[in-house]
């Protein structure tokens, strides 16, 4: 019974607009289609077979209610869906926003804070290390001083103890002289010249030496008392000699303790050095890590953004599809309802016991 009346409705909506004509002219244009056509013979079957006018009347009003219902449940699901697209573009638009704000910072952050920090611990560990290799240097540089004044100390001390054998040669010499030919005097004379090739001309044995040889060149060795004087001379050089040696040696031992005491400052400042290092790599790693991270959720979050915004165009291509369709599907039960409402009126208006096909 639905499909006749739809197919009365279409034919209607036909000749809707002759509803002011008589019967014969009504009937005349129907016949020109194929759903005029139709209705004709639905009609003149309904007249043999007596059914009445006003059973017509209420299968057209039902459908014409069953349209209104249709088209308010369309507008109510449009209605929903359109509720449900904005809600859903406030969150995608809201998301893409805080996407964007989260870039946005993790740059700012990696920029401003982090590459300078990074920049700021590698010049500052680059400076220690500089530190540490000059400090290196100037161990190196310690090493070297001591070693070659402790060369100078053994050469000064192999030099003077040369000078007290010499010394102690030309006293066991003397020793022996006893109206001494001149052989002997040469031999003692020979003794004095390696005393004094033994000697630096700057060292303070030298004015002693001096005065030692002056006196043996010039004085007699068979007088006693010349023989006591150069004696005396010679003893009192040999502790010169001794005294010499003593203070080399006591200022050998300071140098090596301050050497000490100043390779113990270097490596200590090294030590500090190389401890300011550790923390700062410790902090540079951690730096570093840091980096990673915000780069990842940088990244994380741009790669968010463009998923929002990939979800944002399809929800709008989908939207625009969904209104397309709601409004072919409201015009056409627009355009049904408006044929029924005429199929009303013409079937209210017409007399239909003479129509025949």
């Amino acid at each position: 019974m639905r499909i006749v009346i739809l197919i009365l409705l279409i034919s209607l909506a036909t000749c809707a607009k002759l509803r002011s004509q008589s019967p014969q002219k009504l009937q005349s244009e129907l016949q020109k289609t194929n759903y005029g056509r139709a209705l004709l013979h639905l009609v003149e079957l309904h007249s043999m077979a007596g059914g009445s006018v006003s059973e017509l009347l209420d299968a057209i009003e039902e459908l014409v209610n069953d349209l209104e219902d249709g088209l308010e449940l369309l507008d109510f699901n449009f209605q929903r869906r359109t509720n449900e697209h904005n809600s859903l573009l406030v969150q995608l638009n809201q998301q893409i926003q805080q996407a964007q704000i989260d870039v946005s910072r993790s740059d700012d952050v990696i920029e401003n804070l982090l590459i300078p920090r990074k920049e700021q611990l590698e010049l500052r560990i680059a400076t220690l290390e500089e530190y540490q290799e000059q400090n290196r240097q100037k161990v190196d540089e310690e090493n070297l001083t001591r070693e070659q004044e402790h060369e100078a100390y053994e050469a000064q001390v192999a030099e003077l103890n040369d000078a007290t054998a010499a010394v102690d040669d030309a006293l066991s010499l003397l020793s022996t002289l006893n109206n001494p030919s001149l052989a002997q005097v040469k031999k003692f004379q020979n003794s004095l010249k390696k005393i004094e090739s033994s000697i630096k001309p700057r060292s303070k044995m030298a004015p002693f030496l001096k005065a030692l040889i002056t006196l043996a060149s010039n004085q007699n060795f068979s007088d006693q008392g010349v023989l006591s004087q150069i004696v005396d001379s010679l003893n009192e050089f040999r502790n010169a000699i001794v005294d010499s040696i003593n203070d080399l040696s006591l200022l050998e031992v300071q140098d090596q303790e301050e050497f000490e005491a100043r390779i113990e400052q270097l490596n200590a400042e090294y030590a500090e050095f190389q401890r300011q290092i550790n923390a700062l790599n410790v902090d540079l790693t951690a730096t570093l890590e840091k980096i990673d991270q915000v780069t990842a959720f940088r990244d994380q979050r741009a790669a968010d953004q463009a998923s929002y915004e990939q979800q944002l165009q399809l929800e709008n291509d989908l939207y625009a599809d969904e209104v397309q369709i709601y409004n072919d599907t409201k015009n056409e039960f627009q355009r049904e309802q408006a044929i029924s409402e005429q199929a009303l009126q013409l079937v209210q208006s017409v007399d239909f016991s003479n129509i025949q096909v």
